[in-house]
């Protein structure tokens, strides 16, 4: 499945929907395929500050646990409840109901750091 183009991803395989200063994170179809069912997902703290490149979440499937980190700086103002009793959201859906967490960002230039959807396609394919 090819990257959604209207996304920004980070080379450790979250993306993001921003919306003026907000965006919401998850793991890309790549990366959930990787993992395989997911069985628990322990996400932030709202009110947490952190740093681009944090780590931040931790998802643990049947075949390993893997650390998320937080692809800008910002503070975390939200995060998907619904993953709590139901982390399979995150392998039926990556980019819709399966999204982790919200950060607010304040230093616009952590996007630079992003890839774009071609971009990480071609990351994956190497």
């Amino acid at each position: 499945m090819a990257a959604p183009q209207d996304l920004y991803y980070a080379k450790t395989h979250e993306w993001l929907s921003i919306d003026d200063h907000t965006a919401t994170v998850g793991i890309t179809d790549f990366a959930q395929n990787q993992l395989s069912d997911l069985t628990f997902v322990e996400l932030p703290e709202v009110g947490r500050i952190v740093e681009a490149g944090d780590e931040v979440a931790v998802l643990e499937s049947v075949k390993a646990a893997s650390d998320i980190y937080a692809p800008i700086a910002g503070e975390i103002i939200e995060v998907n409840e619904a993953l709590d009793d139901e982390p399979e959201l995150i392998n039926n859906s990556p980019y819709e109901e399966g999204w982790l967490f919200k950060i607010k960002f304040v230093k616009e230039e952590d996007v630079d750091d992003l890839f774009s959807a071609e971009e990480y396609d071609d990351m994956c394919e190497e």
